[in-house]
């Protein structure tokens, strides 16, 4: 047998992630027809993958979302969609490049297709990569910063052992001074 130097497994690919571009292009315009929707699994870790670092913790592989009723804003580029969605109750966008979707279903008419991710003849464009690192550097530093709100707003409770062995919460001293009252650091070990 002949050696495939076509790569017809890489065109038949690409082709059909073209077939997923121009489906999500047309619901992007018109909606969703009838009783259509999707479930577009996909590499979390594929180049050009925007993802939020709570969604890339919770599904450090491959995520699965669906496009039904409660999605907003997908534009659909050249190289990737972008969606916004609800993920337990917070909003999240995503920016999915078509060459990482590894399978794409629509439940209402049983219509799939399954993508070997990677395995695409079409190469993201540098400033798409570039932009996506960029961005996600830019929410890295708004989470940290966040955190380190969150750290400083939140009230330091220091407990002291009562007499009988319970905790209780430290309480500022009376002599006006605002300042918190002394524990000694043996109120905190454990008694064995």
């Amino acid at each position: 047998m002949s050696e495939d130097l076509l790569r017809y497994d890489i065109l038949i690919q690409d082709a059909l992630r073209g077939a997923v571009k121009k489906i999500l292009a047309e619901v992007g315009r018109t909606g969703l027809p009838g009783d259509h929707h999707f479930y577009i699994a996909f590499d979390t870790n594929a180049p050009g993958v925007r993802v939020s670092q709570r969604l890339k913790e919770r599904y450090p592989q491959e995520m699965t979302i669906v496009l039904q009723h409660q999605f907003w804003d997908l534009a659909i580029g050249e190289h990737a969609f972008e969606v916004g969605l609800s993920f337990g109750g917070v909003p999240e966008k995503l920016l999915v490049p078509y060459s990482a979707i590894k399978g794409f279903f629509d439940p209402s008419v049983q219509f799939a297709l399954e993508f070997d991710p990677g395995k695409t003849a079409e190469e993201l464009p540098e400033e798409l990569l570039e932009a996506v690192e960029e961005l996600a550097k830019v929410e890295q530093e708004h989470a940290e910063s966040e955190a380190k709100s969150d750290e400083k707003a939140k009230p330091l409770e220091v407990t002291a052992k009562e007499e009988d062995g319970k905790d209780k919460p430290a309480t500022p001293s009376s002599d006006g001074d605002g300042g918190g009252e002394v524990v000694s650091l043996d109120a905190f070990r454990k008694k064995t």
